[in-house]
Formats: C-alpha cells, sequence, structure tokens
C-alpha cells in the first residue's frame, strides 16, 4: 500500500503533504527530524491520510494536493 498524508505543524498550524508506503516510519522519521523539508518546523500531528494500492496513483493525488 502507499499512503498520501497531511501533517499539520502544533506551533504554527502549516502543513506538509506526502507520500510514502510506509506511513508509521516516516511520520516517526518527520517527528524525529529526519526529513530535511519538516525538521524545522517539529513537531507535527497526521490530520489526514488515504491509501492506494498503486504508486503512482499516490503520486498524482499527492501532486493534485500540493
Amino acid at each position: 500500500m502507499y499512503y498520501v498524508y497531511i501533517l499539520q505543524n502544533k506551533v504554527t498550524y502549516k502543513l506538509y503533504i506526502g507520500y510514502t508506503h510506509d506511513l508509521r516510519r516516516r511520520f516517526a522519521e518527520h517527528n524525529a527530524g529526519k526529513s530535511r523539508a519538516t525538521a524545522p518546523g517539529i513537531p507535527f500531528e497526521l490530520i489526514y491520510y488515504e491509501a492506494y494500492k498503486n504508486k503512482n496513483d499516490a503520486l498524482s493525488r499527492e501532486r493534485q494536493l500540493k
């Protein structure tokens, strides 16, 4: 499965949209500061996600949301 997800910064309320095949691991990486794109804005809250069987569908949806 592939996941498109939306994170929200708990302080600034800014949103981050991404996709992954392992949502739990990726969410933990974001909150541990291991992602360059989100490291300055931790902590994050997972506010939404969608699951897809196909990687291309997930990538397409991620682009659509961005």
